[in-house]
């Protein structure tokens, strides 16, 4: 198999079936295809060593939701985004205890924006519960951090997660990252949940300390969006396009550390941020509605 940078998983296991002409071989791979709230939903489940290494993700659920009528602006797309993200995301989660949510990544640089945005756009209720409980005791705890980059504050994100899971004690953490896909048509249109943690600055090849169970000593989900796409990997996908299928990454002479973003990466960062910070308010408190929302966060 060619070899072509994604952080999704659906695009991991369609880039495996391109490479082999037994796709009935890969073992402990299930991939099942769905709707939510009128936007396609398919979910990849790897349950076994050889799926895991075959894809190249660790062993979990991975749930991808596409949501392109929310670029379009279509009526009620926002509403209906907020609700389809909530509800794949809510059944992944523990059902009581605090949250932690952190959102990852660098204010400076749009396309990495998406954790701080959703951060902004979180209900964080923890102190409300703590000190008026008999307005708010009926809210899930949720608390929130947007520890920034290493080059901005001496300190690996992975860092500052780990000294708030320690102090705080949550049921859970909940990472919002910038992805990377093989692919131009999922930029800023697709949100892949998962159960296995992340590894912050992955989608461009910045490897940090991952953020997992391992690392924190709770369950840790991922909410991301494809936000770029590697350079090598776009030219070789125009390239199999074009009908040259027999190169790889090392036959390119440029491309190794270059990314691809969009013309409206802005806008598209923005309206992503705020889907995904009413999105996880909704799965940790269920009850709230968009409504709730926009007049509690104003």
């Amino acid at each position: 198999m060619t070899q072509r940078r994604t952080d999704l998983a659906v695009e991991a296991h369609q880039l495996w079936r391109e490479g082999t002409r037994d796709a009935a071989a890969l073992t402990g791979v299930r991939a099942e295809e769905g709707s939510r709230e009128g936007f396609p939903v398919t979910t990849v489940t790897i349950t076994s060593p050889e799926g895991a290494q075959a894809l190249g993700k660790p062993q979990g659920v991975y749930i991808t939701i596409e949501l392109s009528g929310l670029l379009r602006r279509e009526e009620g797309a926002f509403a209906r985004a907020v609700a389809a993200v909530a509800d794949s995301l809510r059944p992944l989660l523990p059902q009581d205890g605090t949250a932690l949510v952190i959102g990852l990544g660098n204010r400076a640089v749009t396309p990495d924006l998406i954790g701080p945005l959703c951060v902004d756009h979180l209900l964080v209720t923890r102190h409300l519960v703590e000190q008026v409980p008999e307005h708010f005791g009926d809210l899930r705890p949720v608390a929130a951090a947007a520890p920034g980059v290493l080059a901005s504050t001496g300190m690996e994100s992975s860092l500052v997660a780990e000294a708030l899971t320690g102090r705080l004690k949550p049921s859970c953490v909940i990472a919002v990252d910038a992805l990377a896909s093989r692919s131009l048509d999922r930029l800023c249109r697709t949100v892949q949940l998962s159960d296995t943690g992340v590894i912050p600055g992955s989608g461009v090849g910045n490897h940090r300390h991952p953020l997992n169970r391992d690392s924190l000593g709770v369950p840790v989900f991922t909410v991301g969006v494809p936000t770029v796409v590697d350079g090598a990997t776009l030219a070789l996908d125009l390239l199999e396009q074009a009908g040259q299928t027999d190169l790889d990454r090392g036959d390119l002479p440029a491309g190794n550390g270059f990314f691809v973003t969009p013309r409206e990466v802005d806008s598209h960062v923005a309206d992503l941020g705020k889907v995904l910070g009413y999105a996880v308010s909704r799965a940790l408190n269920p009850s709230l509605t968009v409504d709730d929302l926009d007049m509690l966060l104003a």
